[in-house]
This record gives C-alpha cells, sequence and structure tokens, in this order.
C-alpha cells in the first residue's frame, strides 16, 4: 500500500483509481502520488488501453482548446507558442551524480542535488486548477525481449493524444507484470498557458534527464520535441540502458528492400541512420520498399542474429517539403480523413491545413498559424516577414495507415533480421554515393562515427561548413562518447553474421556545383546494396571500402530510373576516392572526439592515427584523387 492512496483516490474517478489499484504496483502509485501532491493538479485521469479512454483524451485536447478540429473531422491542428516551436538543446539537460561530472562534463550536464532542487522549484503547483493524465507504454512490441514499459504523467491532453498515436498501449503489460519495478518515468507540465492555451513562463522551460533514476522532468514545454516523454527523452535513457546492458538504441529507421525480378518476393532489412536534413525519412519511404520504422530502432542479439525493432508506432514529422511528387506516400495519408495532428502550419478559413513546399497547391493569403491571425506580409518583432508556417512544422501520424506499412515485421516479438546498415551525410565534394566497409568495426569509425552534416543555405551561419556527428546520434547520446562507441563496435563483432555497413551520400555535387543525380536515386544506391549483401554484384577496392561497378550502376538506372541516364564519365566523376579531403575528414573526427570526451579509448584513436598515416601513403603512391578501379592496395 502506498502512502499516497487516499490523495490520489481524492483525485480521481472510482474508475481511474480500479485502473491504478488492479496493477498492484507500489512504485507505480509512489510515482503518481509524489508528483500529484507536488504539482498539485485538480484531478487526474487514468487511461487503460481501450478505445474508450484514447476518445476521453481526443475530446478533452479538444476541449481543452489545445486541438482544433479541421475540415477532415478526424484531424486537428495544435499550435506551440512562438518561441517553443522547436527542441530547447541549451535546457535539456543531464542530472549527473558527483562521481560521473567529470565524464560527462561535455554533454550538457548539471550535478544532480542541483539540478533536482531546480525542477522541483519550477514543477510545485504547476498542474494547479488542471486535469493530468497517466498512460502505460511500452516501446518495443509488448511481452517481448525488447519491450521497454513507461508510465507517463502530464496535464497536457495534446502531449498524451500524441503519445497514443506515437506509442504502443502498455496498460496490459503492467496489468500482466503485476509489480514490475523497471519502467521509463516521465512527468510533464505545459505550466501556466495563455488565452492561447500556450506555455507563458518558457524562460523556465526545462528538460532535465535522470538517467541513473530512468526519470525524465519537462516542465513548461508543449512543442513535441520537448514535451513528449517517450520519444527523444526516452531515447536517451534508453540509450544509457542500453550501454549498461549490452544491446543498442540507435537513431534509425528500419525498412525492407522489396527483391525485384528473380528475386521477387525476398525481403533484406536494413537500418539506417542519417543526421537531420540528409535523408533519412526519405530514403524510409523510397517508394517500392516497405517500412517498419522511420526514427529509433533497438537491437539484440538474439541467438546469434541481429534483431531489430522498431521503438515507436508512428511517425512525428516534419511535414515541409513534403508533397505530392517527392513524397507521396506521405502526402496521400495527410490528405485522407483519418486520424492526424498538424502542427504549426497555416489553416484556412475553411480549416484546411496548409505547409511550406507544399508543392503545386495555391496557398491562401490569410488564416491561422504559428503567429496566430495571419495575412501574406506580416512581419514578427524583429522585422522578418513571417511565412505561411513555421519550417519546423510537423505532423503525427500512425504508421499502419501506409500502404507500404511492413506489418507483420513490425508485430515480430522478436524483431527483425537486419542485414545491412546505411550510414548517411550531407557533403557537396568528400564521400561517394555509396560505398560498402570492409569489416563491422571499420564501419563504425569510418562510416558511423565520420558523419558531417553540410551546412545549407537555409541554415542560420556560414553555408558549406562540416557539421559533426557521429552515429546521426550526438544530441541524443547519454554517456560518454568514446564508450557508446565502443560499445557499437562490440555489439556487431560478437555476432557472427553481422549486418554489412555501407556509407551513402546523396549530396555530392559535380565540378560546376550541380547535384548530379535526381533525389530518387536513393533507390539505386539502396539495391545495389541489397545485392552485395546477397553476393550478387562484384566490386572495385577503395582505401575504404568497395563501391560499385558502372555496369552494375547503368544496369539498376536502367530498371528503376529509367528515364534517368547516367554516363560513364558522370560515374567516374562520383566515385572518385578523394584522399587529403578524407584525410581531413578523420583529423575533424579526431578532434571532435577529443573535445566531447576526456577519456575516449586508445584503441579508437589509435585506429584512425594508423587510417590517416595509411592514407598518406595511399597518397603518396596513388595521387589526391583515385579513380575506380585504379586503387590495387598499398
Amino acid at each position: 500500500m502506498s502512502k499516497y492512496n487516499d490523495l490520489l483516490k481524492g483525485k480521481m474517478s472510482e474508475e481511474s483509481w480500479k485502473r491504478l489499484e488492479a496493477l498492484n504496483n507500489e512504485k507505480v502509485l509512489d510515482f503518481i502520488g509524489e508528483y500529484t501532491e507536488h504539482c498539485n493538479p485538480a484531478s487526474i485521469y487514468v487511461c487503460d488501453d481501450s478505445a474508450e479512454s484514447e476518445e476521453y483524451v481526443k475530446a478533452a485536447a479538444i476541449k481543452n482548446g489545445e486541438e482544433h478540429h479541421l475540415a477532415n473531422s478526424e484531424q486537428t491542428i495544435h499550435w506551440d507558442g512562438y518561441n517553443d516551436q522547436a527542441r530547447d538543446k541549451v535546457n535539456t539537460r543531464y542530472m549527473v551524480y558527483p562521481e560521473n561530472l567529470e565524464a560527462m562534463k561535455a554533454m550538457n550536464s548539471l550535478p544532480y542535488d542541483e539540478a533536482k532542487k531546480e525542477i522541483m522549484d519550477i514543477a510545485k503547483n504547476a498542474m494547479n486548477g488542471k486535469e493530468a493524465y497517466v498512460k502505460f507504454f511500452t516501446e518495443g512490441p509488448g511481452d517481448s525481449i525488447f519491450t521497454v514499459p513507461c508510465v507517463q504523467m502530464t496535464d497536457s491532453s495534446y502531449v498524451l493524444h500524441s503519445e497514443t498515436i506515437l506509442y504502443r498501449p502498455g496498460y496490459a503489460h503492467f496489468l500482466k507484470q503485476q509489480g514490475c519495478k523497471d519502467f521509463f518515468r516521465f512527468i510533464h507540465s505545459a505550466g501556466k498557458l495563455d488565452k492561447k492555451g500556450n506555455s507563458v513562463n518558457t524562460d523556465k522551460r526545462r528538460i532535465y534527464m535522470d538517467t541513473q533514476n530512468n526519470i525524465v522532468y519537462s516542465m513548461n514545454a508543449q512543442y513535441a520535441g520537448n514535451s513528449v516523454g517517450m520519444k527523444k527523452h526516452s531515447m536517451r535513457l534508453s540509450i544509457n540502458k542500453a550501454g549498461k546492458e549490452g544491446w543498442l538504441c540507435e537513431h534509425m529507421f528500419l525498412m525492407a528492400c522489396m527483391g525485384t525480378g528473380k528475386n521477387k518476393g525476398r525481403k533484406t532489412y536494413f537500418a539506417g541512420a542519417y543526421p537531420s536534413g540528409c535523408g533519412k525519412t526519405s530514403t524510409a519511404m523510397i517508394p517500392g520498399e516497405e517500412i517498419v520504422g522511420d526514427d529509433i530502432t533497438y537491437f539484440r542479439d538474439l541467438d546469434g542474429e541481429f534483431r531489430g525493432v522498431n521503438f515507436e508506432q508512428g511517425i512525428f514529422g516534419i511535414i515541409k517539403d513534403v508533397n505530392a511528387k517527392d513524397d507521396p506516400v506521405i502526402y496521400e495519408n495527410l490528405m485522407k480523413n483519418q486520424e492526424v495532428i498538424f502542427s504549426n502550419v497555416l489553416v484556412s478559413d475553411d480549416k484546411k491545413p496548409y505547409w511550406l513546399g507544399m508543392g503545386d497547391v495555391k496557398v491562401p493569403d490569410h488564416g491561422r498559424n504559428h503567429h496566430g491571425e495571419w495575412k501574406a506580409g506580416d512581419k514578427d518583432e524583429n522585422g522578418k516577414e513571417i511565412g505561411i508556417a513555421h519550417a519546423n512544422a510537423r505532423y503525427t501520424m500512425r504508421l499502419s495507415y501506409l500502404n507500404n506499412f511492413d506489418k507483420e515485421g513490425f508485430e515480430n516479438k522478436e524483431g527483425v533480421s537486419v542485414q545491412g546498415i546505411l550510414y548517411g551525410g550531407r557533403d557537396s565534394s568528400i564521400s561517394v554515393p555509396c560505398e560498402e566497409s570492409p569489416s563491422w568495426r571499420d564501419g563504425i569509425l569510418l562510416k558511423a562515427a565520420t558523419l558531417e552534416s553540410e551546412t545549407t543555405a537555409q541554415t542560420l551561419g556560414q553555408e558549406g561548413v562540416l557539421k559533426p556527428s557521429p552515429m546521426a546520434n550526438m544530441d541524443f547520446v547519454s554517456y560518454p562518447l568514446g564508450a557508446y562507441t565502443m560499445n557499437n563496435i562490440k555489439f556487431g563483432e560478437k555476432i557472427k553474421d553481422c549486418p554489412k555497413i555501407f556509407s551513402t551520400n546523396y549530396f555530392l555535387k559535380g565540378p560546376k556545383g550541380e547535384f548530379l543525380t535526381s533525389k530518387l536515386a536513393k533507390k539505386i544506391w539502396l539495391h545495389w546494396a541489397e545485392g552485395r549483401i546477397h553476393g550478387e554484384y562484384d566490386a572495385l577496392e577503395t582505401p575504404t571500402g568497395k563501391i560499385p561497378l558502372y555496369k552494375d550502376v547503368k544496369a539498376l538506372f536502367d530498371e528503376f530510373l529509367p528515364a534517368e541516364t547516367i554516363s560513364e564519365e558522370t560515374y567516374t566523376y562520383m566515385f572518385t576516392f578523394r584522399t587529403q579531403k578524407f584525410i581531413d575528414k578523420l583529423a575533424r573526427t579526431k578532434k571532435f572526439y577529443a573535445d566531447k570526451d576526456p577519456n575516449v579509448p586508445a584503441e579508437i584513436e589509435q585506429y584512425w592515427t594508423n587510417k590517416i598515416k595509411e592514407l598518406e601513403a595511399v597518397k603518396a603512391k596513388y595521387g589526391d584523387e583515385i579513380k575506380p578501379g585504379e586503387y590495387k592496395g598499398l
């Protein structure tokens, strides 16, 4: 029996209390009781996995003014406050015990006691006068070795509605696992709200993560990236947990590449990590392939097999540039009358949504958007013209709506067998479009750890600057970078048939600054990688791996993109190895790791030191630019 029983009974309906009591879980009761006492909600609704609970939360989001119906009756719109529309990296911090502070000093951390006092002071009475909601989830399938159970307490019906779409229901799991103690906890409050229903005290917005006790505090935030506990907050807890227990949580999509021709019916599963803006979602959504998940994947070694599951069940996607031509699957589903939450887009007088990069669609010149009532030409307080929608506007939608959804792979409690890993960055002049790594270790240290993303004209600051993004995961790695990288290496190396690792780069430009292929060429590099996994293509050696032969690239273009031919001259330019640029890339990676982690394992540093020396010898023998087929080893 929890000391909070009487308090909770007084805040809940009889039905909500019965749902909570049935779990027979003192740790759950103590968590909800402690923050009920501290945050002081007027009442609490406890969800189970039923449709009734889902409908209650959806209705509350409308009643509370956090969401509004659109012309398609199943769709809703949510607007965040004008200064709460992106992840708050500055105030997203780790709460660290004193003995771990030195190792975590480069990771935006605070001493535990200092952080706990601050967040509890902010949380005091934060839910005063509001209804709070409690819901249970699982990350990964329920009743599985992959299952990570979670409980969320929030005063935002919008946050809970989003989570209901994005994450698998978990009440039944807690009911079955009576008294379980190993679960993640999330406490969130939007805090005091203005007349628009937005958080007022965003100067006191805090997202504090306690990976030692698996709890996340999020206060004075509504934007989903700051408030939806089960997403990137939980990912940080999972990365830490995985590092301790010997599995992996990665910022990766999970998809099936579908065999064609004589291989029709063959499914080859790939996972892939790409920094923001480098082609992650568009790779996961390549037409003709199947998707299991678009964002976060758990990996485990199951009887010597590299198995993966989708952490989630929905998509919280950037809607900018989603249009009928480039993203037909997503666009089609956004047009249907089915459950979708739009955020920070323009809504016209007839309640239809519009966003940036929507394609050949006539956009109204007035309506309501993230700014409030809007008309074309309106400017913000800095004199900058306000566009029709925010550049980080989003959609929240169930994966099961997609006609290329791999339901069987998604529901498999043992996950899917992953045979290929893709790592892709963005650079205009270094990396080739696709290259196979010689080994798992080489793949992690040459392909994954060296990932960079080149700033574009849409990025604040100087264009063309290469920003390091190891494993496409730097914002979420929750223990020292060197140890995290070593755990990736060790995990793959202990599996006999670990996946092949491939690097991709969709952004290589020609000598005149032009892109050398269309966006659709992703399919070519994916299918070459799939063929390599099954031993169907020969390859040419490079100093860092293997690249395709021209005849195979041409045949793949003829099969999948017949309207887009590729000359041998273009192929040669695209697959030329640029020695000095790769040496410089490794030097930048070494420095980045040293800056981020005072204890990078010696074997990682030595690997890069040796590789730089090797490439300097390669340059001396072959020159700075090595065309396909010229490299014969040292």
